[in-house]
């Protein structure tokens, strides 16, 4: 049978170039190696394979390796072929500068936007994803609607009516590759329509503003005060971004006659609400409050996701649009930005199944004893810090003594606790009175370092 290119083995990227075939191809080998793009012990291809794939005389390929382990970069054993050399001669250094350290990894990490991901549910999942990929049709492979399985969109409306109150229609739900994958598609949205601001909260995640600014909209915070976000400053926005059931980070929910007054203005002004429900699943001292969608579902453009009460890494978000919206954000989205479909029929099948509220009523468990202890530990050993935001969700807010948040930050750093002041998450442009506190994430260290991580918190403050 005839040798073709597809027959010849190993493939080699090179662009042999110079004054002569031999000495590019030597020049091309040697800058491939010294550059760690063929790194030790790689094999090279046989100098038949190589001098086919360039078009090129064997012999130039054999000479250009004979020079190349003369120099010690290559070595060439009978049998075995030719291989980049273990210790390849070191290249002259081109300057002064030395290479990035690696960020050390914190021994404890109380940082919040995180579950503990040590308790994903492993095996649970494995045999959701094995009875959802069993019972697949091979078209489910294809490209797909770019909305969505119709299985998980159907699965999450009956969830979100459920259990957070939700009005869903599956054919008005979109699902995304996370949160800032769906408020990019809304900024999108906003923009096209002639929007310019979108009212936030003064403490949230300045990688959600910075989103909304990538799409062309100006992003003004809201005033904060003790019952929690002044909506009605949100008069002459074109959208308000809002995390009504838990605010991020303070951890209050907002009150009644404010979501009123901010539904009813959205109704006059035919102006959009984005509901921000990153963890409507977690509460513990109250009753559950329900999604703000629920009063307008015209108005109000209900996001979760999974990442809280799952993991980041699934990448699945979804959003609940208004029947008006849905098209728009269904074409913004764009026919080929479809999520994993696999991990779709999965979460589909986790939610039918009842594996995911067992999962939830698990893991809130696990989260109200981590925060049982921490308010143990703090009543013990630092009794002047008062902690707010505890009835619900998986982080406290630690209130300090005026001007003592970065100093506590700063000594958080070097017992290597990783650890938020409340100013990270300030906006820029807010006008509402600075405190000092501290942001903490109760749900990140895996169970079995939570003592120690609770130990170290207790070291730093005042």
């Amino acid at each position: 049978m005839a040798r073709t290119w597809a027959t010849l083995g190993i493939d080699l990227h090179l662009e042999p170039a110079g004054p002569g075939v031999r000495r590019g191809l030597t020049d091309a080998l040697r800058e491939a190696v010294r550059t760690g793009r063929l790194t030790p012990g790689t094999r090279l291809p046989s100098s038949r394979s190589l001098a086919a794939d360039l078009g090129i005389a064997r012999n130039t390929v054999a000479d250009a390796y004979a020079d190349l382990v003369a120099e010690g970069w290559l070595t060439a054993r009978q049998g075995s072929g030719t291989h980049v050399a273990d210790r390849a001669p070191s290249a002259p250094p081109t300057g002064p500068a030395r290479p990035p350290r690696a960020r050390a990894r914190p021994l404890h990490d109380l940082r919040p936007g995180a579950p503990d991901l040590a308790s994903f549910p492993r095996a649970a999942w494995l045999k959701a994803a094995r009875r959802a990929l069993t019972a697949a049709p091979n078209d489910v492979l294809g490209y797909g609607d770019p909305r969505g399985r119709p299985e998980l969109r159907a699965a999450l409306a009956g969830y979100l009516a459920r259990v957070r109150g939700v009005r869903a229609d599956p054919g008005h739900i979109l699902v995304c590759a996370g949160f800032p994958h769906a408020l990019r598609i809304l900024g999108e949205v906003l923009r096209g329509r002639g929007a310019r601001t979108v009212a936030v909260e003064s403490y949230g995640l300045d990688v959600h503003w910075d989103v909304l600014a990538r799409a062309g909209l100006g992003t003004r915070p809201l005033p904060f005060d003790a019952r929690g976000t002044v909506t009605e400053a949100a008069a002459d926005a074109d959208a308000v971004l809002l995390t009504p059931s838990h605010q991020f980070p303070m951890g209050v929910a907002l009150p009644p006659d404010r979501r009123a007054a901010v539904t009813g203005r959205a109704r006059r002004t035919g102006g959009l609400i984005l509901e921000d429900d990153y963890d409507g699943e977690f509460r513990y001292d109250r009753q559950p409050v329900g999604a703000l969608q629920g009063l307008d579902p015209d108005h109000v453009v209900y996001l979760g996701t999974a990442s809280k009460s799952l993991a980041p890494g699934l990448r699945l978000a979804w959003m609940v649009l208004p029947p008006s919206l849905a098209e728009e954000a269904a074409a913004a989205k764009g026919p080929m930005e479809t999520c994993g479909v696999l991990d779709q029929l999965t979460l589909a099948e986790f939610i039918t199944s009842g594996a995911y509220d067992r999962h939830v009523r698990a893991a809130r468990l696990r989260y109200r004893r981590r925060r049982d202890a921490l308010l143990a530990a703090l009543a013990a050993h630092a009794p002047g810090v008062r902690p707010t935001g505890i009835a619900a969700g998986l982080h406290a807010v630690l209130r300090l003594p005026p001007g003592t948040e970065a100093t506590v930050v700063q000594a958080a750093a070097w017992q290597n606790l990783a650890l938020y002041g409340l100013a990270r998450f300030r906006h820029d442009h807010s006008t509402t009175t600075p405190l000092d506190a501290l942001v903490v994430g109760y749900a990140t260290p895996p169970d079995h370092a939570w003592p120690s991580a609770l130990d170290a918190l207790c070291r730093v403050l005042p």
